[in-house]
C-alpha cells in the first residue's frame, strides 16, 4: 500500500502541511526538517497522487507569466506559437498564459515587465544575464514564483531549468561550416547580438575553440553587436565592412541577419563574401535562396516554447524540479527550406 502524505508526517512529527510544502517546493521549511522529510518519502517510497493533484489544478489553475524579447526577431514568432501551443492542450485544466514582449535585451525594462506581471505561479524568461535579473530571479523563488530560463541561459541564481538549445556546440559547427566553406582560410568578423545574452556569448566561445584547434587560418579581425535588431545590423555592418574592406566571412551569432545581409549586398561584397548565421526565419530563408548565405544552423523555437509550457505545467502538478530540456542544433541548406 502506497504511503501517504499524513503517514510521511507522523513518521516525521510535522503536520501534513509541512509535509506538502517540502515535497511541492512551495514555501519556506526548515532545512534540516526538509531534508528528513525527503529522505523518508524516498526511503518509503513516496508517489505523488498524480490524478489528485490534476483535480486540485482545476480548482486552482496555473497561471504562466512569459517575458521574451519578441519584437523586431522573428525568430521568436515560432517560440509563441510553440506556447500557445501547449497552452491550447492544457486549456482544459484552466491554464492561462500572460506573455509580456520586449525589444532587445534592456536590465530596466525586463525588471519593468517581470514586475508588471501580476498572478503568476511560473515565469518562462529570455533573460539578461545580469546580476539585477540574478536578484529578481532570487526573489521570485523566495515567494513562491519559479522561473525557466527559456531560450537561453542564466546562471548563479535560483532558475529552476533551462530550456533551449546547446549554444556552443552550435558556435562549433558555426565554426566549422565556416571552415568548409572557405578552406580553413578567412578574414572573419564576428556579428553578436548581445553581450549581455548569456547564450550568444557561449556561441562565439564553441567559436573560437574549433578556431583555434581547427582552424587557425581563419582570422577573426572585427566583432560588433546588433541587439537583434535588423535596423542596427544594417548600420553597423555597413561601417564594418567601410572600415575593413579586406574581411571575407561573417559569423551571424545571433538574430538582426536581415540587416548584415542587406548590408553586404548595398555594399556589393555579396559575389566574395562567406556568411554562416542561425535559424530559418523567412527573411533568412530569402537569404538562403538568393545564394547569399549556404546554410545556416536552426534551434527548434516551436518546441523550445512548447516544451516550456509543458514542464511548467507538470511542474505545476508534481513539484518536482524538473530537467533542463536541450533542442539539438540542426544544419539546414537550400534543398531543406
Amino acid at each position: 500500500m502506497a504511503i501517504t502524505i499524513k503517514q510521511i508526517a507522523e513518521i516525521c512529527g510535522v503536520s501534513r502541511g509541512t509535509v506538502d510544502r517540502v515535497l511541492n517546493n512551495r514555501g519556506k521549511v526548515n532545512p534540516e526538517t526538509a531534508e528528513r522529510i525527503r529522505n523518508v518519502a524516498k526511503h518509503m517510497g513516496y508517489k505523488p497522487n498524480l490524478a489528485g493533484k490534476a483535480l486540485a489544478v482545476r480548482k486552482k489553475p496555473p497561471c504562466i507569466g512569459v517575458i521574451i524579447p519578441s519584437e523586431g526577431n522573428p525568430f521568436f514568432d515560432d517560440v509563441i506559437t510553440g506556447i500557445r501551443d501547449a497552452e491550447r492542450e492544457l486549456v482544459d485544466y484552466g491554464l492561462t498564459v500572460n506573455i509580456k514582449t520586449m525589444r532587445g535585451y534592456d536590465v530596466d525594462e525586463q525588471l519593468r515587465l517581470i514586475d508588471s506581471l501580476s498572478g503568476i505561479g511560473i515565469l518562462l524568461l529570455t533573460p539578461v544575464d545580469d546580476d539585477r535579473i540574478r536578484s529578481k530571479i532570487n526573489e521570485l523563488h523566495e515567494k513562491g514564483i519559479s522561473t525557466i530560463a527559456l531560450n537561453s541561459d542564466i546562471g548563479n541564481c535560483k532558475r529552476i531549468c533551462y530550456v533551449g538549445s546547446d549554444y556552443y556546440k552550435g558556435g562549433m559547427i558555426a565554426c566549422g561550416m565556416l571552415g568548409l566553406l572557405t578552406g580553413g582560410v578567412a578574414n572573419a568578423a564576428v556579428i553578436t547580438g548581445n553581450n549581455k545574452i548569456l547564450g550568444h556569448n557561449q556561441r562565439i566561445a564553441g567559436f573560437r575553440e574549433v578556431r583555434s584547434s581547427r582552424y587557425p587560418g581563419i582570422i577573426i579581425s572585427a566583432s560588433i553587436a546588433t541587439n537583434d535588431d535588423d535596423i542596427v545590423a544594417y548600420a553597423e555592418t555597413r561601417e564594418l565592412l567601410d572600415s575593413y574592406p579586406d574581411i571575407d566571412s561573417l559569423f551571424i551569432v545571433a538574430g538582426g541577419v536581415y540587416g548584415v545581409c542587406r548590408a553586404v549586398m548595398d555594399a556589393k561584397r555579396e559575389e566574395n563574401m562567406r556568411i554562416v548565421a542561425f535559424d530559418d526565419v523567412p527573411t533568412t530563408v530569402e537569404m538562403i535562396r538568393r545564394g547569399l548565405i549556404k546554410a545556416v544552423i536552426c534551434q527548434h523555437p516551436h518546441e523550445q516554447g512548447y516544451q516550456a509550457v509543458k514542464l511548467a505545467f507538470d511542474f505545476h502538478i508534481t513539484g518536482k524540479i524538473p530537467d533542463q530540456y536541450v533542442v539539438d542544433n540542426e544544419i539546414k541548406i537550400l534543398e531543406a527550406i
